[in-house]
């Protein structure tokens, strides 16, 4: 059987000691962003308490605060700013279930699988026009423009990934682009949204969208790898994005360096055979043993350094450090 490990050259700092220079702003912004989905509907309201409730680990809105304190100084507008950010992701993430028919999110059940489909677009309707709201009644329209960009982006992406998945030709380029404007263009405007929140010139927020940019892709490799890990109490490999016939990083390589017989067998195995737990499992095999782990690996890591080197061109204070480790914690994490 044949596994793979993933190198561990930092060690990997807790959230918490992450979040120490933004612990006060973040447990202010829990407060605001509560208030900001606040309605008179007692439905919407029993909803957003579920959504608060199932909150992640709030990578988002640190971003955005450690981008604003490595800029400048966290203000009003810094708080309006992750709160934008946060109302918009959470209304994609409510469609993207609706439209992936997904009954469960970090091992919750999702919004469609407790209030069906019609309820749970008409919540990510809802939490859109918060967001939008909240920009235009602040006067926020630089952050409106910036998170409007990466939700246009994140739609583009998807539907790109869509139309490629149909005849499984993805180039390397093309994965980027995808993996870029899905992922990475939501880490970018948190940054810049953070800079922008602290009025610095527009080539200081082009910086930081930039280092978000990079941090994006390395976030989505190291997640495009987890497909590739081996459950410690099966010691089977994931294989979901093979189920889910998606070309990552990994795959595309292989198909790269195979002769066509090869390729038809990757293509048909992926076109045709994507639930058959032996043959995702042989494929895997093959993509370990020649080298589309350790290649995956070596373009993250890459990514990983060009964001931590334009993140070391800001004078260094405890919010760069922050960032630095919250780069080398989304690429080392083992979740």
């Amino acid at each position: 059987m044949i596994t793979f490990t993933v190198s561990m050259t930092h060690p990997v700092t807790s959230l918490n000691e992450i979040k120490a220079p933004i612990s006060e702003h973040i447990e202010a912004f829990e407060g605001k962003f509560r208030a900001s989905m606040k309605s008179t509907v007692p439905l919407l309201d029993t909803i957003t308490r579920y959504i608060i409730k199932r909150k992640g680990k709030q990578v988002r809105p640190m971003f955005v605060f450690l981008s604003a304190g490595l800029c400048g100084t966290v203000n009003e507008s810094t708080f309006n700013a992750a709160s934008l950010i946060e109302l918009l992701h959470t209304a994609t993430l409510v469609h993207d279930d609706v439209v992936d028919d997904s009954n469960l999110r970090r091992g919750f059940f999702s919004l469609n699988a407790l209030w069906k489909n019609k309820i749970a677009v008409l919540v990510g309707d809802y939490l859109l026009s918060r967001g939008l709201l909240l920009a235009l009644e602040q006067d926020e329209f630089q952050l409106l423009k910036i998170v409007s960009n990466a939700v246009r982006e994140m739609s583009e992406g998807e539907l790109l990934q869509i139309e490629k998945a149909r005849k499984l030709d993805i180039q390397e380029d093309v994965y980027f682009e995808i993996i870029r404007k899905k992922t990475a263009t939501l880490i970018a405007s948190c940054c810049a949204c953070g800079a922008a929140s602290v009025h610095v010139p527009e080539e200081q927020i082009n910086s930081m969208w930039k280092f978000g940019e990079y941090v994006g892709i390395a976030f989505q490799i190291k997640d495009d790898l987890f497909d590739y890990q081996r459950s410690n109490a099966t010691g089977k490999p994931n294989g979901t994005d093979i189920r889910d016939q998606k070309m990552t990083l990994p795959l595309i390589y292989l198909l790269n360096h195979s002769d066509y017989l090869e390729k038809r067998w990757i293509i048909n195995t992926v076109k045709n055979h994507h639930d058959d737990a032996a043959k995702v499992s042989k494929l895997i095999d093959k993509v370990v043993e020649r080298g589309g782990i350790d290649y995956a690996q070596a373009q993250m890591l890459d990514y990983r350094q060009k964001s931590l080197d334009l993140l070391r061109t800001f004078p260094e204070n405890p919010f760069r450090k922050s960032l630095e480790q919250l780069v080398l914690f989304t690429t080392e994490r083992n979740t």
